[in-house]
């Protein structure tokens, strides 16, 4: 029987790297490259829950005891007064928790694509093996897992916070500081803006200026979905013929007016029909008003709301990640690299 020839050292080498995960040392390369960037991400996510936990867990209790102490000594305002010290904190984590995205296109479009491009490491990457397309994945596979990973965090926690019995005075489910950081809205948009600061990045190919779009273009994104929010699903409307109708209470109003013949005619309100000489409901009459609506979102509309928003949102960051691929396939094909 013939023996096994040893195999070469260089041999057993080369077989153990062909075993080894594709790409996995490109990955590597981007935990070291931007591994600052990760240490201060992830000291943001623990700072932001540390926070939360501790004024719900204890601000939340001291300011409690204080306003009941406030009420046995029956003096005024201490449903208000005592909770100034707990609003505060707990509004600006959901701020920052719903707005972790601007962070998120400023080092996608400033450190994670545009300087490795200013400075010509990528292409120094692309001469050792590496194929483009591979560390333009590598490149965003980290940083999305570790985005996803910590805005989920925050909300998650955020959404235990404001469960916890949370005082009178806080802001509504719809509000600017509460909306997104309740939901996978604020996930998406952190993995749009890491999408549209790549490819703002691949574009521009300067870390400044793809730092700047970067930050613009997901403002100016965030800003149109907010502004339009009350138009992702149908609302809904009561009319009343003789006032304005009330609506349930934490409902999220879109918008209200007057009917005249039956359908609504936005902008006529009383000022119209501020005239000495006839009365107001002559005036309607005159005016072909027949009644009043408001058309609203009651809370049972937050997760429709929320679930057609990130899906606008992650559409897009599909769109600029197909986008980025393309222009860095047809860019180093035409360069040569």
């Amino acid at each position: 029987m013939t023996a096994a020839l040893p195999i070469p050292e260089r041999t057993a080498a080369t077989a153990r790297r062909s075993m080894s995960p594709a790409g996995w040392g490109t990955v590597r390369t981007v935990l070291r490259v931007h591994r600052a960037a990760l240490v201060l991400w992830a000291l943001l996510v623990a700072a932001l829950t540390g926070g939360a936990v501790w004024i719900t867990e204890l601000t939340e209790r001291a300011v409690r005891a204080e306003q009941e102490a406030c009420e046995r000594a029956g003096r005024d305002l201490c449903d208000v007064a005592g909770w100034v010290g707990y609003d505060g904190p707990i509004t600006w984590i959901g701020l920052l928790t719903g707005g972790a995205f601007i962070a998120v296109a400023a080092f996608a479009g400033g450190a994670l694509i545009g300087r490795e491009l200013d400075s010509g490491t990528a292409r120094l990457a692309w001469t050792q093996g590496v194929t483009p397309t591979r560390w333009l994945a590598a490149k965003l596979a980290v940083p999305a897992l570790a985005v996803t990973l910590g805005v989920t965090v925050l909300v998650l926690v955020f959404r235990w916070a404001w469960a916890v019995d949370r005082p009178p005075v806080y802001a509504d489910w719809w509000s600017l500081e509460a909306y997104a950081a309740r939901g996978p809205v604020a996930v998406a948009h952190a993995l749009c803006a890491l999408a549209v600061g790549t490819l703002a990045g691949l574009l521009l190919r300067r870390s400044l200026p793809a730092l700047g779009v970067s930050v613009a273009v997901m403002l100016g994104l965030t800003t149109l979905l907010t502004s339009y929010r009350g138009a992702l699903w149908p609302t809904v409307t009561v009319t009343s013929a003789t006032e304005i109708p009330s609506i349930p209470e934490n409902s999220y109003e879109v918008e209200s007016g007057t009917l005249v013949h039956g359908r609504p005619a936005t902008g006529l309100d009383a000022s119209v029909c501020d005239r000495p000489d006839v009365s107001l409901e002559r005036c309607w009459d005159d005016l072909g008003v027949t009644g009043h609506y408001v058309r609203f979102h009651p809370e049972s509309h937050y997760w429709p709301l929320q679930l057609v928003e990130s899906g606008i949102v992650l559409a897009v960051a599909a769109l600029a990640t197909a986008a980025a691929f393309l222009l860095l396939r047809r860019r180093t094909a035409t360069n040569g690299g």
